[in-house]
């Protein structure tokens, strides 16, 4: 049978990238940023967010919260985030973000009172022009390529510096169209955007294996005409590494960029899951082996610079600070509960009249 002779017109490559291995010995010269100082403060930041969401999860169970989503086992990628942006950047996460949060100044007492259900805690003290958590999939990078436009219309129009957007999603937002209108229009118009994809290896209970055909996330990017890197989600190092390169990439005007950063999720997807009936034992256990915070310790430790005294003084500091928020949340006054209105509508609507008396004790 004949065969058509045929021209080869593109081809890619995707790279991956790690500074960390599992041991937590390095597998190549680290970036210069990684000093000393640098990692205590990477790890400090990822022991936080852990206890934070382990509190979290345990005040949900006694009625102080309501769902919560942990990010157990993926503290790298936020606070790894966090640290690459500049404050003037935006962040538009989705729900699975206590390290980048912490990192970008949301107090811990805001943290609990999103997930307490009440709305002023995205109300953020000191990062006032992030977005707030978005639990629907995907739709926050929409939200982010929205924002990004209005970025690069800024610097073009009224000649302001280039600010960033970085918009965050699990390996299951990769599978809706919002992600994919996103990137297109993103490689498109070029925009000052960085996708990051939490590649956690489930959505829910559906395994990233049944998700997609493709050997990578990363290379989704290369319909849209983005580039794109795979990285270690466990090596804070790499993944501060790729989406600081990727955020100066777009602050120079050279357009967006995909970073999938690969993890695996340590814990139920919500406080309303029970992971046990679906993730196989030996995969999690195996999975343990790999976690971001031992592998960081691991390497500090073998370098000098960290030991078991500034362990203990650490854990007593991070526990005092997580007792003051706990503290400070309990106290906050509960909203009115006419604030589902109040800040839904400027005129409220005559078909809500009745239900807004009622919620004000006038019916």
């Amino acid at each position: 049978m004949h065969k058509p002779r045929m021209q080869l017109l593109a081809s890619f490559d995707i790279a991956s990238l790690q500074y960390l291995d599992a041991r937590g010995q390095a597998t190549q010269a680290l970036p210069d940023f990684a000093t000393p100082d640098t990692l205590v403060a990477f790890y400090r930041q990822m022991t936080l967010a852990r206890m934070v969401d382990d509190r979290a999860v345990k005040m949900q169970r006694t009625g102080q919260l309501g769902t919560y989503p942990s990010s157990l086992g993926q503290e790298a990628i936020g606070v790894g985030v966090g640290a690459a942006m500049a404050k003037e950047d935006v962040y538009c996460p989705n729900y699975r973000e206590t390290g980048a949060l912490l990192e970008r100044g949301v107090t811990i007492q805001e943290i609990y009172t999103i997930w307490g259900g009440d709305e002023r805690g995205q109300n953020f003290r000191h990062a006032r022009h992030d977005l707030p958590l978005s639990v629907p999939i995907a739709t926050q990078m929409l939200h982010g390529a929205g924002v990004a436009f209005a970025l690069k219309y800024k610097h073009e129009q009224l000649d302001e510096p280039i600010s960033v957007a970085v918009t965050t999603g699990g390996d299951g937002s990769t599978s809706r169209g919002d992600f994919y209108e996103t990137i297109n229009l993103a490689g498109d118009w070029q925009l000052p955007l960085v996708v990051v994809i939490n590649n956690n290896q489930w959505a829910i209970s559906l395994p990233r294996s049944k998700q997609t055909a493709c050997k990578t996330l990363a290379q989704k990017a290369v319909a849209a005409g983005i580039p794109s890197l795979q990285v270690d989600g466990n090596d804070v190092i790499a993944v501060r590494e790729a989406v600081g390169d990727a955020i100066e990439r777009a602050r120079s005007g050279a357009g967006p960029s995909l970073i999938e950063a690969v993890s695996y999720r340590l814990c139920d997807h919500t406080t309303a899951d029970d992971a046990s009936r679906y993730q196989p034992k030996e995969e999690l256990n195996e999975a343990w082996s790999r976690e971001p915070l031992r592998r960081l310790r691991a390497y500090m430790q073998a370098h000098g610079f960290w030991g078991e005294s500034q362990e203990e003084e650490m854990q007593r500091e991070l526990n005092q600070v997580l007792e003051n928020a706990v503290r400070e949340y309990r106290a906050t006054p509960k909203d009115a509960a006419t604030a589902i209105f109040d800040h839904l509508y400027e005129t409220l609507p005559e078909a809500f009249l009745e239900q807004y008396q009622q919620l004000r004790g006038e019916r």
